[in-house]
């Protein structure tokens, strides 16, 4: 429950928000502001909501407060059966200390040291988390991919054993010579390099564990983002025979990798190259893991949060734009002693983007086609509230027009350009070229496509069903700054990945500069406005993997 102190705080604030739409109702569409954003960004990264972490109070009273704003903004309930909100049921798992943590080779056993040389977590409802003495099989990228001719599991049995990956995919690394080479797209990662994917692959074949080798530059991220969940894990909750047969996943070190290797006599880099062919084939390791954990496990009944505005004459179809409500909750405190990892910019600064679209639609004529406000759950533990609501759609997907997502945008100030992610996927990052060039601003492509940031961020649960979609998100590569251009623009993408990606002191401060933000929500809000007052469908373009599933349904929009 609230204090009374946070009632009264959050109820204040929420009808101040009340008071000023109603008094900008009448005029003519108002402006993005960023004044408005940052009373949104510092109200949310409140100590009182303890991080936003799904399953926690923080999580009851974020909710609290993101109904009370939809209600101020004069939203309608867009939620399931005519409330606010749709369940998101996750199976929250913690591991304890190991109690066995160890790789044997030729009669010789290694004891590995949690956290520095593997990082590993569990998704199965279990008091324990155990492998015992389990073949370790090394698989490759780990791919099955027959559209592209591919396949790194040869039919090879994995049932009850450890597999072994290289993370991203065959292309990544490959020479511009090699046979492989624009297979999987070039650096540009495919769903193939997503470390989901491969737990995924690994559990569809029986296997009781799967570690990912890992490479920053391949990953896209160091070790310390691999080890931040600090052993919790959270997926969604699932009959037991759904459950995935890994008792383990994640991750181990480059350096333990390669001393596995050394020490059962196989070399590492001739099994890079060789797993970037089509013949490659599993190779047996010759050591074997052993781990026992201890594990607190419990089902979490979290939510994700729908406002809408319905549509005039053509209600049923629906344009959502989304962000993501959670953060990291409470962490191991930062040298100025917070504790909160609250996610100012990753992702309050989204949903302050898209309760301002929400504004400026409630400012103007009601849209043709049904306006949806959502406020995802669970996107840092692996985009579960976007998942569960793709799994089961209040909006059906056929006549979603598009997803237009927000998350993580640059506070340095006002940009010439703006950053496209993923590149000829369809034909919305066409109108994002179209309305940043009103604003006199070009398009970049993102400049690390091997990060896979097209895959990160919760547009993706609905891509994979077939809905356009289009992410803003400033990570993807430096912007041009107006000061100080794409080295300034660089300079912020260190200083903030460097430094508080998930960590405490992504907070709001005083220097922020919001009106490239400002920029980026307003390309957003013209996109979407371009679609709901007209019949046009966006489309996947050629060659997309989505482009299928989303034409099998093209008689429902005709």
């Amino acid at each position: 429950m609230f204090s009374g102190r946070t009632t009264a705080l959050l109820s204040a604030t929420i009808l101040m928000f009340a008071a000023q739409a109603q008094a900008q109702s009448a005029d003519k569409p108002i402006d993005i502001s960023a004044e408005e954003i940052t009373r949104t960004v510092k109200t949310m990264t409140l100590d009182q909501f303890e991080g936003r972490a799904p399953g926690t109070a923080g999580e009851d009273r974020t909710i609290g407060y993101l109904i009370g704003r939809f209600e101020a903004l004069g939203l309608e309930p867009g939620g399931v059966d005519g409330s606010w909100t749709q369940p998101v049921p996750l199976l929250h798992t913690a591991l304890g200390k190991p109690e066995t943590l160890s790789i044997s080779a030729k009669g010789a056993k290694t004891a590995l040291d949690a956290g520095k040389d593997i990082y590993v977590s569990t998704l199965q409802p279990k008091d324990r988390a155990v492998v015992d003495d389990a073949e370790m099989i090394f698989v490759g990228y780990g791919v099955t991919a027959p559209e592209r001719g591919w396949d790194d599991f040869k039919d090879v049995d994995l049932k009850g054993k450890v597999a072994v990956f290289l993370v991203n995919d065959p292309d990544f690394a490959a020479a511009s010579k090699e046979a492989v080479a624009g297979t999987f797209g070039g650096r540009a990662m495919t769903y193939y390099g997503r470390w989901t994917y491969k737990f995924e692959e690994a559990s569809r074949r029986g296997a009781v564990a799967a570690l990912i080798i890992h490479e920053t530059e391949a990953a896209g991220y160091g070790w310390s983002v691999v080890e931040s969940p600090q052993g919790e894990n959270y997926g969604i909750a699932k009959p037991d025979g759904e459950m995935t047969s890994l008792a383990l996943q994640g991750w181990i070190s480059g350096e333990t990798a390669q001393k596995l290797f050394d020490d059962a006599g196989l070399d590492l880099s001739k099994l890079r190259v060789a797993a970037r062919t089509k013949n490659f084939k599993p190779v047996p390791i010759g050591a074997r893991f052993s781990a026992a954990y201890p594990v607190t496990q419990e089902v979490v009944q979290s939510q994700n949060v729908f406002g809408k505005i319905t549509g005039k004459s053509r209600p049923d179809e629906t344009i959502i734009y989304g962000a993501h409500w959670d953060a990291y909750g409470e962490g191991p405190p930062d040298e100025d002693g917070k504790i909160y990892r609250a996610g100012a910019n990753d992702d309050a600064l989204g949903i302050a983007g898209i309760m301002e679209i929400a504004r400026k639609f409630k400012s103007m004529p009601q849209p043709d086609r049904t306006i949806v406000i959502a406020a995802w759950s669970a996107e840092e533990r692996g985009l579960l509230g976007s998942e569960v609501y793709a799994q089961d759609p209040i909006y059906p997907v056929e006549k979603t027009v598009a997803n237009l997502a927000i998350d993580v945008l640059q506070t340095a100030g006002k940009a010439k350009d703006v950053i496209l992610v993923g590149k000829g996927q369809g034909t919305l990052e066409d109108d994002l070229a179209k309305f940043a060039k009103l604003q006199g601003r070009v398009v970049t492509e993102e400049n690390l496509p091997e990060r896979g940031l097209f895959f990160r961020a919760d547009h993706f649960s609905l891509a994979k069903r077939g809905v356009p979609v289009l992410l803003m998100m400033s990570l993807a590569g430096a912007s041009d700054l107006v000061e100080g251009g794409r080295a300034a623009g660089q300079k912020w993408i260190d200083d903030y990945t460097g430094n508080c990606y998930h960590a405490a002191c992504d907070a709001w401060t005083p220097d922020w500069d919001l009106t490239g933000a400002v920029q980026d929500i307003n390309v957003m809000f013209d996109i979407g406005n371009s679609f709901a007052y007209s019949d046009r469908w966006p489309e996947w373009k050629e060659g997309s993997e989505f482009k299928k599933v989303r034409d099998a349904s093209a008689e429902v929009r005709q």
